[in-house]
C-alpha cells in the first residue's frame, strides 16, 4: 500500500469500460450542453402527483430542462401540460406554484388561454392584419403528457416513445402500493443543491453508501444477509429493487415498533424497502408505510433543484396520517436521518471535482445484483453514454 503521486493519481483506474467515471461528467458545460439536448429535451420525466389536481382547472408549475411548465386539469378530466408561456410576447403566463384558473391570463396584454391550451381572447384583436394572429392560430405550445399509476410524466419530445414503452417493466412492483389505495402528497420540499443532477440521482442507486447513514446501519445493513437483497436493471436505464429489502426498526432509538402502527401501503409489510430509479433523474422509495418520489433538475453543471414529495393514503383518519408523516420525516425530512446527509455527500463529491481534486468515481463493485452491487449505477451510466454519445469514463477528448 502507498499513496499516489500525480501521475498516477490521473491516470484513468485500470477497470473495464463502465467501472468508473470521469469527474468531468460533473463539471463540463459541454457535457451539461449535450445533456440539456439529448437527454432532458428527449426524455420522460415526472412532474407531479394527479392527486396535485383534484379539480377541474387546478394546475401545478414545474420545470423542466431550464424551461417553465404547468400542468392542468381541464374540465373533461384529462391532464394536459403546456409551456408556461404566453404565445403573444413570451411572458410567463403563471407565477404561483399551484392554484385554480378556468381561464389563464398573461399580465401583460391580458391574453387570455383555457385548459385545453386554446387561446380564449385576445384584446382589439381587429388591429392585427390578416389571419396570421387570431384565436385559432395562438394556442399555448402543448407538451406531451401520459399518467402512469397516478404519476404524471412529461416530455419535450414529441417524437418520444409512449411512456409505457419508455418506464417497460421498471414500474410493475410499485404498481399495487401506487394504485392499490387512492394516494396523495402530504409532503413537499424543495431545495437547490450545490452539485450537478446526477450526483444527488447517484445517492439514490448506490446502496453501498448505506455505511455512511447512522440510521441505516442499526436498521437496515444487518436487516437480512447481503446475498438475499435483490436488485434489478430495465433498459432505457432504469434499475433498483429486485426483491424486497428489510428494515429493522427496533436497532434504532425512537423506530421501536414503527409500521405497526398504522397499516401499511397496498402490496407492502411494515418492515419493506424498495426502490426504483427511472432515468434520468426520478426516483422512487418507500419503507413500508410511506412513499418518496425524488425529482433532479438541472439549474446549470453545479446547480440542481431538487423535489421531493412524500406521498400517504388519501382520505385516512387524521391519526393515521399524523403517524404516517412521523415516518416519512423520521427519514425523509429535511431534518431526517438520511436527506441532509445524502444532501452533504453529494456537494462533497461536488467541490472535489469542481476543483479537479477529484478525477473519478469507482462503480466497479460486482455481487451477482445482490448486496451492495453497482449495477445500477452502471446501467444508468450506460444508457447516459448511449444518449449523449460520450464515454463516462473519459467524456472529455483530451
Amino acid at each position: 500500500m502507498s499513496s499516489r503521486d500525480k501521475k498516477s493519481w490521473d491516470a484513468s483506474p485500470d477497470m473495464p469500460a463502465g467501472h468508473f467515471v470521469s469527474g468531468d461528467v460533473y463539471t463540463d458545460p459541454d457535457i451539461y450542453k449535450d445533456e440539456s439536448e439529448k437527454v432532458f429535451a428527449k426524455a420522460w420525466r415526472f412532474a407531479c402527483h394527479d392527486s396535485e389536481l383534484p379539480e377541474a382547472f387546478d394546475y401545478r408549475v414545474f420545470e423542466q430542462d431550464g424551461q417553465s411548465l404547468f400542468a392542468i386539469r381541464g374540465e373533461d378530466g384529462v391532464i394536459r401540460s403546456f409551456l408556461n408561456v404566453c404565445s403573444h410576447r413570451g411572458a410567463k403566463l403563471l407565477d404561483q406554484p399551484a392554484g385554480n384558473a378556468k381561464l389563464i391570463t398573461c399580465f401583460y396584454h391580458r391574453w387570455t388561454y383555457d385548459a385545453h391550451g386554446h387561446c380564449a381572447g385576445i384584446p382589439r384583436v381587429s388591429g392585427y392584419s390578416g389571419d396570421v394572429v387570431s384565436k385559432e392560430t395562438m394556442g399555448l405550445r402543448e407538451v406531451r403528457t401520459e399518467t402512469l399509476h397516478g404519476l404524471v410524466f412529461v416530455t419535450l419530445d414529441d417524437a418520444a416513445p409512449d411512456l409505457t414503452s419508455f418506464v417497460g417493466k421498471a414500474l410493475d412492483r410499485f404498481s399495487e402500493m401506487l394504485t392499490g389505495q387512492p394516494l396523495e402528497v402530504f409532503h413537499y420540499n424543495r431545495a437547490v443543491l450545490d452539485c450537478n443532477w446526477k450526483a444527488w440521482h447517484e445517492t439514490n442507486m448506490d446502496l453501498y453508501h448505506e455505511f455512511m447513514h447512522v440510521v441505516l446501519r442499526k436498521t437496515q445493513v444487518n436487516a437480512m444477509p447481503m446475498k438475499d437483497r435483490k436488485l434489478i436493471v430495465f433498459k432505457n436505464g432504469h434499475g433498483g429493487s429486485g426483491g424486497d429489502m428489510k428494515a429493522a426498526y427496533d436497532g434504532y432509538k425512537g423506530f421501536a415498533g414503527r409500521g405497526n402502527d398504522i397499516p401499511p401501503l397496498s402490496g407492502m409489510a411494515p418492515t419493506d424497502f424498495r426502490f426504483i430509479n427511472l432515468f434520468p433523474s426520478t426516483a422512487i422509495i418507500s419503507r413500508g408505510t410511506v412513499v418518496r418520489i425524488d425529482t433532479a433538475t438541472p439549474m446549470g453543471p453545479d446547480k440542481t433543484l431538487l423535489e421531493m414529495r412524500g406521498l400517504g393514503v388519501m382520505g385516512e383518519p387524521e391519526e393515521h396520517r399524523r403517524v404516517r408523516q412521523r415516518h416519512h420525516n423520521q427519514y425523509w425530512g429535511p431534518f431526517g436521518r438520511n436527506v441532509p446527509e445524502d444532501t452533504i455527500a453529494a456537494e462533497a463529491c461536488a467541490d472535489s471535482f469542481r476543483g479537479h481534486a477529484g478525477r473519478y468515481q469507482i462503480i466497479s463493485r460486482d455481487e451477482g445484483l445482490t448486496g451492495q452491487d453497482d449495477a445500477v449505477l452502471r446501467a444508468f451510466y450506460k444508457e447516459w453514454a448511449l444518449k449523449t454519445g460520450r464515454d463516462p469514463g473519459q467524456p472529455v477528448s483530451s
